[in-house]
């Protein structure tokens, strides 16, 4: 593999975009043995699905799952892909809580790469699991041999 992103990379590239920001982004963990990116995003109430209900709306589940897939596959990129598709399972609702997402890079091909990604509450109860395809630009920062 050439270069390996760290931490820091990852929270910088992350912290480049407005967008993110609203989610308070930390980059807890990038481990390339495992193809995982581990980040912690904050509750706020402009993530409500009501207000002072202090549970987070699906779409802004949605939308961290998409954000923290994307950065996965960018540990083979070093850059964010564009999304082609990508699909989120409710699985209990998300209340008085942060989230801690991990992506698992599952396939990562010529042209598209597959993200898992689980998320879970401050006990760690798993709150919704999410699947992205990315669409890769340009030739992923694998050594010679090394396959997904």
């Amino acid at each position: 593999m050439a270069k390996r992103l760290t931490v820091s990379d990852f929270q910088e590239m992350i912290g480049r975009s407005r967008f993110h920001q609203l989610f308070r982004p930390v980059v807890l963990d990038v481990n390339y043995d495992s193809l995982e990116l581990v980040i912690k995003m904050t509750m706020s109430e402009d993530l409500e699905r009501q207000p002072d209900t202090n549970q987070w709306h699906g779409g802004a589940i949605s939308a961290v799952i998409d954000t923290v897939g994307c950065y996965g596959l960018a540990m083979l990129s070093v850059e964010p892909l564009p999304t082609i598709n990508f699909r989120t399972d409710y699985l209990h609702p998300a209340i008085n809580t942060d989230l801690k997402l991990t992506a698992q890079i599952r396939r990562a091909g010529r042209l598209i790469g597959v993200v898992d990604v689980d998320v879970v509450d401050d006990s760690d109860r798993l709150i919704a699991v999410g699947r992205a395809c990315y669409s890769i630009k340009g030739p992923l920062l694998l050594s010679q041999g090394d396959r997904i």
